[in-house]
């Protein structure tokens, strides 16, 4: 009995078929893309004058590796930061503030523009511990220049509008107010609180 020749695959096509599957997934595969922290350097100033700060002006955070949050040498729990981060920031200390609604304590910051707050961490504190202390910091920050958008803004014209709404508010090409006049608020906010925030890494 003759042998039954077996039956050949036509396998020209099948480059064609991996190339076009190759094509399929390169177009519908979606890359994860990692994001960083926003945040914007301070211009370098050209100054070659020693600029001497004075400590009462220092407001020092450390994150330890043991995630311990040590405000100004003394225990504290992150609950509690953002608070003693508006009240240092917004002292007014010297007087020259009069916009400022702080204490005025003499041995505490002399007003929101000479006030530095200064974040050290060390080398084993976790990422999450250190971004959970950086946010309630820059909140501080945020939530001194929205009582004061609400305290300015009514008589420039932006009633009920905090400064997060004003910054959004000029980068919105729908917005149908006065842009100029708004961003010279904005500047004027941010140049009464100036975000002056420090960070130094330990070895």
């Amino acid at each position: 009995m003759a042998k039954r020749s077996a039956p050949e695959v036509n396998a020209g096509s099948m480059a064609d078929i991996a190339f076009l599957l190759l094509i399929f997934f390169l177009v519908t595969t979606t890359i994860p893309k990692d994001s960083g922290i926003n945040r914007k350097l301070p211009p370098i100033e050209e100054n070659d004058e020693d600029v001497v700060i004075k400590q009462k002006n220092i407001f020092t955070v450390l994150l330890n590796n043991k995630d311990q949050l040590l405000v100004e040498d003394e225990l504290m729990e992150l609950k509690d930061l953002r608070a003693a981060a508006i009240k240092f920031l917004d002292n007014g200390g010297d007087g020259t503030c009069d916009y400022c609604n702080g204490e005025k304590d003499p041995s505490s910051s002399d007003n929101p523009d000479k006030a530095i707050i200064s974040l050290k961490n060390e080398r084993e504190t976790s990422y999450s511990a250190y971004i959970s202390v950086q946010n309630e910091l820059v909140a501080a920050y945020n939530d001194l220049r929205n009582k004061r958008a609400l305290q300015i803004g009514p008589s420039k014209g932006f009633r009920d509008m905090d400064f997060v709404m004003m910054e959004k508010n000029y980068k919105d090409v729908k917005f149908l107010g006065n842009k100029d006049k708004l961003k010279a608020v904005i500047d004027q906010i941010r140049e009464e609180y100036p975000e002056k925030l420090s960070e130094v890494y330990s070895k």
